[in-house]
């Protein structure tokens, strides 16, 4: 069987590997699908060569069935749909006994800091798994983590019905970001330079604005009567895009920094003074995240058939990147079963 690993700077490689049965506690998940996404790009630029042990199986964006059970699991069965919430934490760092276990200090996100889900068997620990309904289709289930996402941003903002919400950059996670945001009640703006993005986010019924085209507060201003915004979502990870957001939201709105920023920004803390502007961090999801995406996702609320715009083989992957580099997708799925074996 072949896996797909990053190797060092934009080298993917199918590198042979011999599943072994399931440990206790754990259980083996023959993958199905596996989305990629922005943080799978950070890898294969090398931006996370610092945290990531080469070769690395990398891909946490998942969804398969239950191939194997390891002794001591009893809540799984051999055939049970499931999609991985990777995150497993220490449980006795100071974030973990202040509950906030999904932020760990010690963190082993799985895909990153140990083998993710590009492989064609799994084992992963029992405590992961998430259940899928059967009626959810497996491709569109390999959505429910970056749903999670979007889903835990939305929360963390208290985002509530009536609420006019600006998501600034209208990739994957800023459309799904404006699906979540809407499926809950809110008005939905997207700032979003890209034609193209533009245009399938508009076929989606959001409103968007081009930031190249034309003085964005002013746009903002106009769709809420001249208040701003009660939420902002960068999603963007566009330094101009941080420095200009506070300038969009209200008197006493919440900036939610959802983008990967791998420098410091700058960023108008004067604005922040004078409207008592609340910044929040979102990072990753919590259980209720995957079981909201989940529900979502198989109610149709998510615009999955609109997000899924290619599905590769494994031996794909580097050309997804390629794909998704230059706008021309919005999420690409990776076919695992498809070339994994020779």
């Amino acid at each position: 069987m072949l896996a797909a690993t990053y190797a060092g700077h934009q080298t993917i490689q199918l590198t042979p590997v011999t599943p072994e049965p399931p440990t206790t506690g754990q259980v083996q998940v023959r993958v199905a699908y596996v989305g990629l996404c922005g943080t799978d790009l950070h890898i294969f630029h090398g931006n996370m060569d610092g945290r990531v042990e080469r070769p690395l199986i990398f891909g946490h964006e998942m969804s398969g069935t239950i191939e194997a059970v390891g002794a001591g699991v009893d809540d799984w069965a051999v055939g049970d749909h499931v999609t991985v919430m990777p995150l497993a934490w220490d449980g006795t760092c100071p974030a973990c006994r202040a509950g906030h276990t999904h932020i760990c200090q010690h963190l082993d996100f799985i895909g990153i800091d140990s083998p993710g889900a590009l492989q064609p068997l799994w084992n992963v620990p029992a405590t992961t798994l998430v259940r899928l309904p059967e009626t959810l289709a497996l491709d569109h289930a390999a959505l429910v983590e970056p749903v999670a996402v979007a889903v835990h941003d939305v929360r963390r903002a208290g985002v509530s019905r009536g609420d006019r919400a600006v998501v600034i950059g209208g990739g994957p996670i800023g459309v799904l970001i404006a699906s979540v945001a809407r499926a809950t009640g809110a008005d939905v703006l997207v700032i979003e330079p890209d034609a193209g993005r533009r245009g399938r986010i508009e076929a989606l019924g959001f409103a968007t604005t081009d930031p190249i085209a034309g003085d964005q507060v002013a746009v903002v201003e106009a769709w809420t009567g001249g208040a701003g915004a009660d939420v902002v979502f960068e999603v963007s990870g566009a330094a101009a895009a941080v420095l200009g957001a506070t300038s969009l939201a209200k008197v006493r709105g919440t900036l939610v920094v959802v983008a990967i920023h791998p420098t410091p920004r700058e960023i108008d803390l004067q604005r922040v003074f004078w409207r008592e502007l609340s910044i929040l961090g979102a990072r990753v999801y919590e259980r209720t995240d995957f079981d909201e995406a989940v529900r979502l996702l198989a109610s149709g609320e998510i615009p999955v058939d609109a997000m899924i715009t290619d599905v590769v083989p494994l031996d794909g992957v580097a050309d997804a990147f390629a794909e998704l580099e230059a706008g021309r997708a919005m999420k690409v799925l990776v076919n695992v079963q498809s070339g994994a074996a020779r």
